[in-house]
């Protein structure tokens, strides 16, 4: 199983729910692109957070030290970005990508996250909540439906939000995997709790 990790924008939780979802399948991680925090890539935080034995953590295809959108990131280093190759990591074992930022985050003159998401990947949308992440979560569902990318599941990151969990999932008809509550911290105990809860939802997509 390959599982797409996309969030409705940035600084959502897509890192610390992949990391959960790594660990409940014990499932090798791939980051495609990292812009920025190269010192502590996603890719380094995630490996910290997992804690059993079989995950692999992939390179990125790109990692560039500054941290904006991938397209300026690239530009600053001339470089550009060519979504041709960046190859998916072989792995007989189930796959989680984490996106970067949300769906239209451009990569270069053309290409979008979106178009990182290949035909067999299941897709995962992380919201947060706050002020506007219903629209948000919204419009990221129906645009991933109107390029036929069918949306395996969500997870909610914050403190349970009943009133806007309840619209989200009513007029998205997407399947609730979790919520990852709003937690003084996160460390490798924390991700496994999360991993147990999660797992039976995760393995059922």
């Amino acid at each position: 199983m390959k599982l797409f990790i996309t969030g409705i924008s940035t600084d959502v939780g897509k890192t610390v729910a992949s990391a959960i979802v790594v660990e409940a399948l014990e499932a090798d991680y791939w980051k495609p692109i990292q812009s920025g925090d190269l010192d502590y890539s996603d890719t380094d935080k995630v490996k910290g957070l997992v804690s059993n034995a079989t995950s692999v953590f992939h390179d990125n295809s790109y990692a560039f030290k500054t941290p904006a959108s991938p397209h300026l990131s690239a530009q600053l280093e001339d470089m550009v970005i060519d979504v041709k190759a960046i190859n998916e990591p072989k792995t007989d074992n189930h796959l989680v990508i984490e996106g970067a930022g949300g769906l239209l985050v451009p990569l270069n003159d053309t290409d979008t996250i979106v178009d990182l998401i290949r035909t067999d990947y299941k897709v995962i949308v992380v919201s947060r909540h706050y002020l506007g992440s219903i629209n948000h979560t919204l419009l990221t569902v129906e645009f991933l439906k109107s390029k036929n990318i069918k949306v395996a599941g969500i997870i909610f990151s914050g403190d349970e939000n009943q009133a806007t969990e309840s619209i989200i999932l009513s007029k998205t008809k997407v399947k609730c995997i979790g919520r990852i509550d709003q937690e003084p911290y996160f460390d490798q105990n924390v991700v496994g709790e999360y991993a147990d809860a999660f797992r039976e939802a995760l393995l059922e997509l």
